[in-house]
């Protein structure tokens, strides 16, 4: 019997099922394998029949540099700690200029000032992208590097990027803590510039709750990658015990009575610093909380590497639900994809109709969350609340969340008017693997009955 309390929910460690928590759980007796390194036998990338022996984190480096393609991986403890040793190892100069696009996250442009270099925001494109035109505009003779996020899954037009930072000598980083498995003209995301990052928080698209990954086809980036890993150490047993606790309490204790005691649960968890948040309340003001940056722990490892074994089976399922949200509310007065005109807000049918993104094309997209748009977000995504449907609204601003200090992040307010013009009208839709066919029918039940169908 499907119980009551629990809510539909498009984060709240969305991606873990019953044998990642039994996993964690195993994990908070075993606190011999939290740091230290275990032994396993895994394939090194250069060479088949050869072996190499360390520990879980060196085992999820091979796969996942096997899974992509790429000559060398290294995990850290977040997306953002790998950032910080990209940039480290780019060796940009001080005050080098790192353009980005807004509609973003500030964990995404904190690393950039936390190394001393300077964000530089660009506009969005139609698919909430990076937009090549806005780029060309904004390179200035500082600029050094170029970071392109694949936002919600949807990849970038990575052609016509990557040739203007060849043109303009610029690097090329991949933001792809969005995108994991996506791919662009049959390349996965995060194998086109110098270097990508990924994320594995709570709510992407394989979750150890905290953790991330740095790769690279570059040898001596790749040099200077690892010996940043190895001098940034592990954090402390506690942080560790935090994350571990994560998948448990959520799924057995939060999750399961959510609309009675568990919100005010997590809350209380978290106030006791018993779980952690995604973001500290220091990034919301530029400062770099303690626990970045770091190697990735064993134990996120293991459990990372649990989850990474069924991303092709992840991957399945969320475009399997963005076909049936894309047919179902095309059919009920949705428009199929944002023109330039709506983008600025022009369009009439803004006013009452979702405005659904452009998919299926020659990209393969994995849709880390399906994000449609409407004058009334805000509204609607509080209605849904009341029903028990946690349904998500990234981005509320232009550098997420809300209550971000844009002085502090360095965004000036009109410089991106697309990615401005987007905020506040952004409703996600979940499509993670814990939503089942009739969880996705009752959300588009909603929409169309909000929308006056």
């Amino acid at each position: 019997m499907k119980n009551p309390f629990k809510p539909i929910s498009i984060s709240l460690s969305p991606n873990t099922q019953g044998d990642d928590v039994r996993l964690a759980f195993s994990l908070l007796f075993r606190p011999g394998k939290w740091k230290a390194r275990e032994i396993v036998k895994s394939r090194v990338l250069n060479g088949p029949e050869s072996f190499a022996f360390g520990d879980a984190g060196a085992e999820l480096e091979l796969k996942f540099g096997q899974y992509l393609g790429v000559k060398q991986a290294y995990s850290f403890n977040s997306g953002r700690s790998a950032l910080v040793a990209i940039l480290d190892g780019l060796g940009l100069g001080e005050g080098a200029e790192v353009l980005l696009q807004a509609f973003t996250c500030n964990a995404a442009v904190n690393p950039i000032r936390w190394a001393g270099l300077a964000p530089v925001f660009v506009d969005c494109d139609q698919n909430y992208n990076l937009s090549p035109e806005d780029l060309k505009k904004k390179i200035t003779p500082k600029s050094r590097a170029v970071m392109v996020q694949h936002t919600f899954g949807l990849p970038a037009d990575i052609d016509e990027i990557k040739k203007i930072c060849d043109d303009n000598k610029l690097f090329l980083i991949e933001d792809c803590a969005h995108s994991l498995g996506a791919e662009y003209k049959g390349k996965k995301a995060g194998t086109f510039g110098q270097a990508a990052f990924f994320s594995f928080g709570r709510d992407k698209m394989i979750s150890c709750v905290y953790g991330g990954m740095a790769v690279t086809n570059d040898a001596a980036l790749a040099q200077k990658l690892k010996d940043y890993q190895n001098n940034c150490g592990y954090p402390d047993n506690g942080w560790i015990l935090q994350q571990i606790l994560h998948p448990v309490l959520m799924n057995w204790l939060v999750l399961p009575t959510y609309s009675i005691l568990g919100r005010y649960l997590l809350v209380l968890f978290q106030w006791l610093h018993i779980l952690s948040k995604a973001i500290h309340w220091k990034e919301k003001r530029g400062l770099k909380p303690d626990y970045f940056p770091h190697r990735m722990p064993n134990a996120l490892a293991l459990l990372a590497l649990n989850q990474f074994k069924k991303i092709d089976e992840f991957n399945a399922h969320r475009r399997k639900l963005a076909k049936f949200y894309f047919r179902e509310l095309a059919n009920s007065g949705g428009s199929g994809g944002p023109t330039p005109a709506n983008l600025r807000g022009s369009d009439p049918r803004e006013r009452s109709e979702f405005i659904l993104p452009n998919i299926f094309q020659e990209k393969k997209q994995v849709f880390l969350r399906f994000a449609i748009r409407h004058k009334n977000a805000a509204k609607i995504i509080k209605k849904a609340w009341s029903k028990n449907l946690l349904i998500g609204d990234w981005y509320r601003t232009p550098v997420d969340p809300f209550d971000t200090k844009p002085e502090t992040v360095g965004y000036v307010k009109g410089s991106c008017p697309n990615a401005e013009g987007f905020s506040g009208k952004m409703i996600n839709l979940p499509t993670h693997i814990n939503i089942d066919g009739k969880s996705a029918a009752r959300i588009v039940k909603f929409i169309k009955k909000i929308n006056g169908d």
